[in-house]
């Protein structure tokens, strides 16, 4: 009898483990997630993202310190460079231009990140910089009209020297290359006029240097753990890391 009722004990004890054991198998393993919980960590990826790039290219030289980012003069204005040496400190001029564009994207850049968020929709699942490349494809124009006022905010701004990018490009371009190249002579000698507008043109370079970061912001997330700094993204990126 003694021995048949510590069988029904430990039978007991057993089983009581096995249920304990079993919900604590179930609690281990994650839930699917729902596509909720997929649209909204990448929604949390791109915000975090589009911070994290605005915040490196609002620092002095976020643009003009990296090769990648540092936005030119427009190509179109390539013949003034090539023909520099006919305007008096054409030279300087177009290393002072290039530094004030430079300027006047990271000054802008500042407030990037809340165009962003603001523009931010439902994401899907994809390829290392799926939601960069949807919020791209689909907000391109939105974010350009809401980002130009701000670029045009920033370049007339005195940000270097006491001058502003609009100052320089309207001394050196307008009123010195197109008015020469628009003169009897320029006309012989073959120059064309410049009609670049340099807010439309810093807008979208601008953008660019933005989408390139928060792809590689996104990808960050992606892959490395520590960049998941908050729990929806840990779960919906930490799902795929067996993989």
């Amino acid at each position: 009898m003694k021995t048949r009722i510590l069988s029904v004990i430990a039978a007991i004890v057993l089983l009581t483990g096995c249920a304990e054991a079993m919900s604590l198998l179930e609690e281990a393993a994650p839930a699917p997630l729902t596509e909720r919980e997929v649209a909204d960590g990448l929604k949390e990826a791109l915000t975090t993202g589009a911070r994290n790039a605005a915040r490196k290219l609002a620092a002095e030289n976020g643009y003009y310190g990296d090769e990648a980012l540092r936005i030119p003069l427009p190509d179109e204005a390539k013949v003034i460079v090539d023909n520099i040496s006919r305007i008096p400190g054409g030279e300087k001029m177009v290393e002072d231009l290039v530094l004030q564009i430079n300027r006047a994207a990271e000054d802008a850049a500042g407030e990037a990140a809340p165009v962003f968020v603001e523009a931010v929709t439902g994401m899907l699942r994809g390829e290392d910089d799926a939601a960069t490349a949807y919020l791209r494809r689909t907000t391109g124009e939105e974010l350009y009209s809401l980002y130009r006022p701000r670029i045009a905010a920033s370049t007339s701004k005195e940000i270097v020297g006491g001058v502003s990018a609009q100052e320089t490009w309207q001394y050196l371009v307008i009123d010195g290359w197109n008015r020469a190249a628009s003169s009897a002579l320029g006309q012989r000698l073959g120059y064309t006029p410049v009609q670049t507008d340099l807010d439309d043109f810093l807008t979208r370079r601008a953008l660019d240097g933005l989408f390139i970061l928060i792809a590689q912001e996104e990808l960050k997330i992606r892959t490395d753990v520590s960049a998941r700094v908050t729990p929806i993204l840990r779960r919906v990126f930490g799902s795929s890391d067996a993989g």
